[in-house]
This record gives structure tokens, C-alpha cells and sequence, in this order.
């Protein structure tokens, strides 16, 4: 069949919309036409070389549909169910899977080439493979994925608004109840309130976090961050590292959440500064391969017992987490549709991407097939 997407044909060029051939769904696999996809800001390091990928590529890993059909062998899934998309697979027996490590999947090791596990594409163009990120490649109208890159849904959810529970809000909400193992009580600084850092501001108050730091220097950013939870909000980090030193009577804050679009040495020392003994930093955002980006005193974190630590997905598990965290949006004790800012077309998407780097958007979605 033939679909639109958003292609992305080199470095540091724009997205261009491009009618592409699909193959159908081989074994394990699921053709899906996507509703809705969420505007994360990894999306853009494919174009300026943060993620290392090849190219033609169909970007976009936070996606939400309804499945059109399925291959050989598919059981998770049938015709007409409502999905969410993981950008991390979980094929249910590799050691992570087996030890409760889904983010980790040994299935989800060629994400960055945009083809499946076994080297084989889905997308092409004038008889030349087209790569989909994380082999999802959700700007686009279908996409034939893997029946382990899904998580079925309540059919009645919205699927412009569950879409978020694909990436962004687990990966927030994850970095801080469970990779920083935020607790009642605990003062957490948040670097970075956009689609990620506003997710680990829910997370944070949500466990029962007495304060909740945000460093952005985007005003409309700290002001929805004051709305969703955060209980401080600073321009700079030099203003908020004094802020915890005094609200904490010297102690420091807990946890420090590094959740900036891409991850620089001096936001990690200062993370490192805002914790206390026995803190944690927990580093969300990502920086390039080879970004020697994490120089820190060893001394002081031996004798202050720091840690640093790194989360995918934060640490969360997709087949568990992503219908919790529904449930919590349901209840009322999780805010999606809060989050969404701006909703675009497929030919918008270029427009979507300026207003991110703008500073305009918590959270821009795109509907591929219109408003």
C-alpha cells in the first residue's frame, strides 16, 4: 500500500512530506494507521547527528492508532484495537524482559538504524529502503511495526491525548518515581520542563514531594510547571542551587532530574551541586555518542555518597507502565491533555519542530491524517 510521511533524507535538512510504498505485515507484525504522534525533541537529534542513524528515515516514536492488520503469529493484538506505541520492544523472554527490565529489550538493539531486528525494511521509495525510527516511524499516515512495539488501550481513551503515555510521560514520570526513587518529603530539582522534565514534575508531586525545583528559562514553561506541580520554578540554576540550599537548611535537594533537550557538562555539575548526601542525579536527556559531558569530582562522590545514574524510558516497564499510567489519567491524578499545546497536520511538522526549539510547546502533536 502506499502511505504519506514525513522523511527526513539527510543531515541538518527539513522534513519532507513523501508518498512511500509499504510493504504488508510479515510474521510477529502489525500494520497500524496512525492517529496521532507525539513532537519529541530526539526526533531532532536524527537531524543534527546526536543519534546516529542512516538515511532515508521516517522519524516520530511516540505514536497511537488503531491496528488494520496483523501477521502470522500475532496474539498481543487484532484488527480495530486502539494501541500506543513503545519506542523500546519487549519480547517477553530476553534476560531484561525476564528480569523486569522491558525498557531494555535485547529486540529493541537496531532502533537507531530504523529497520526491524533482522535488517529488513518496511518503507521504501524508488526501490530504495526507507528506515523508520525506532521502527515505528510514526509521522506518517501507517507503519508496519512489531507486535512487541505495542501496548493495547481502552478503545473509549482519545488517542491525541494517550499518545503521550508513548514516550514522554513515562520517561518523565519514570525518571522520578522510579529511577530517582522520589519519596514523601523529598525536595527534587528538575532541569528542563518541556514534554519529559513536565512529566517528572507529575511523578514527583504524585509520590508526595515536599519541593518540586524547576530550572527552564522559558517563562511559559516554568508557569505550566507551577500548574502541574512544581512547587518553585528558576530562570537559571545558579538561582535555584541557592534556593535548595536554603529550603533544605543547608542539606540539598535528593534528587536532581537532568531532563534538557541535550545534555551539557555544565547542567550535570550543577545537578551534582543541587544533591545532597546520598543524593541522586538522574539523567533523562541525551548529548552525542562520544560527548564527554559527566566530569565530576570522584572524591566527592565517595565521601558524599552521590550517584549519577542514566534511564531509559525511565525505567520504566512499556507492557505494565503505559496502561498505569491511563489509569492514573483517568483518575484524574495524571494530567495529559494539559500537556498539549499545538496540534499540527503532517505538512505543518516543520512548523511544529520551530515552535519546540521556540520554547512554544510543552508538547505538539501531530495527526497525520488532519484535524
Amino acid at each position: 500500500m502506499k502511505t504519506k510521511a514525513a522523511v527526513l533524507t539527510a543531515l541538518n535538512t527539513p522534513f519532507e512530506i513523501m508518498e512511500l510504498d509499504l510493504d504488508g505485515p510479515r510474521e510477529g507484525e502489525v500494520l497500524i494507521r496512525y492517529e496521532a504522534s507525539g513532537m519529541c525533541h530526539s526526533d531532532l537529534h536524527l537531524t543534527d547527528g546526536t543519534i546516529g542513524t542512516r538515511f532515508p528515515i521516517v522519524p516520530g516514536h511516540e505514536g497511537a492508532g488503531v491496528v488494520e492488520g496483523i501477521g502470522p503469529g500475532v496474539t498481543r493484538v487484532r484488527p480495530g484495537d486502539h494501541v500506543v506505541c513503545s519506542f523500546t520492544p519487549s519480547c517477553g523472554r530476553c534476560r531484561y524482559c525476564a528480569t523486569g527490565h522491558q525498557n531494555l529489550c535485547d529486540s529493541g538493539a537496531r532502533a537507531t538504524e530504523g529497520c526491524m531486528p533482522d535488517g529488513t525494511f518496511r518503507l521504501h521509495r524508488s526501490g530504495t529502503d526507507v528506515g523508520a525510527m525506532c521502527a515505528l516511524g510514526t509521522f506518517a499516515e501507517y507503519g508496519v511495526v512489531r507486535e512487541n512495539s505495542v501496548v493495547k488501550i481502552d478503545e473509549y481513551l482519545p488517542l491525541d491525548s494517550a499518545v503521550l503515555v508513548s514516550c514522554g510521560v513515562p520517561t518523565g514520570w519514570g525518571a522520578a518515581v522510579y529511577a530517582g526513587n522520589v519519596r514523601p518529603g523529598d525536595t527534587v530539582v528538575v532541569y528542563g520542563a518541556g514534554g519529559i522534565g513536565i512529566n517528572a514534575v507529575q511523578g514527583a508531586a504524585l509520590t508526595g514531594a515536599k519541593n518540586i525545583v524547576v530550572v527552564d528559562p522559558v517563562s511559559f514553561k516554568r508557569n505550566t510547571a507551577l500548574k502541574l506541580g512544581a512547587t518553585h520554578v528558576f530562570e537559571a540554576a545558579d538561582q535555584a542551587h541557592a534556593a535548595v540550599i536554603d529550603m533544605t537548611w543547608g542539606q540539598g535537594a535528593d534528587q536532581a532530574l537532568v531532563a534538557v533537550g541535550v545534555v551539557d557538562e555544565d547542567t550535570v555539575a550543577h545537578a551534582f551541586d543541587a544533591i545532597g548526601k546520598g543524593g541522586t542525579v538522574v539523567l533523562v536527556g541525551l548529548s552525542g555518542r562520544e560527548d564527554l559531558n559527566v566530569k565530576i569530582p570522584g572524591a566527592m562522590m565517595v565521601v558524599l555518597e552521590k550517584t549519577i545514574k542514566g534511564t531509559m524510558f525511565g525505567s520504566a516497564n512499556p507492557q505494565y507502565d503505559i496502561p498505569r499510567l491511563l489509569g492514573l489519567y483517568q483518575s484524574g491524578d495524571l494530567k495529559l491533555d494539559e500537556l498539549i499545546t499545538t496540534r499540527y497536520t503532517l505538512e505543518q511538522i516543520n512548523q511544529g519542530y520551530h515552535d519546540l526549539l521556540e520554547g512554544k510547546n510543552i508538547r505538539g502533536i501531530v495527526l497525520p491524517h488532519g484535524s
